[in-house]
């Protein structure tokens, strides 16, 4: 009888492998989402800004022209200000669930 060696392998049935796990990308999907809404919302801000001169009261024409240019313009850099902000908010975000995630 064969004394069996300390160093030998002991063979073991070998687990199916697993597929891989698809990994869902919800993130990417919240953010392009966000990114479509704030576009949409600057759009309708640009394009709110056209109006009729009898809107203005008794400011004339120019004037009312001049107002009006001025207050699209600030609405649609807040509006990019915003949307700034919250891509700022999302990547750290996401940075911190990356890291959280880590091995």
């Amino acid at each position: 009888m064969s004394v069996p060696q300390a160093n030998a392998p002991q063979w073991q049935p070998q687990p199916p492998p697993r597929s891989p796990r698809k990994k869902h990308r919800v993130f990417l999907w919240v953010f392009l989402g966000v990114q479509l809404l704030f576009l949409i919302w600057l759009i309708a801000g640009i394009a709110s800004g056209s109006g009729t001169p009898e809107d203005c009261g008794t400011l004339d024409k120019q004037a009312c022209n001049d107002a009006e240019n001025a207050g699209t313009a600030i609405g649609v850099g807040l509006i990019i200000v915003l949307w700034a902000v919250v891509d700022v908010i999302l990547d750290i975000t996401y940075a911190v669930h990356r890291l959280a995630r880590r091995p």
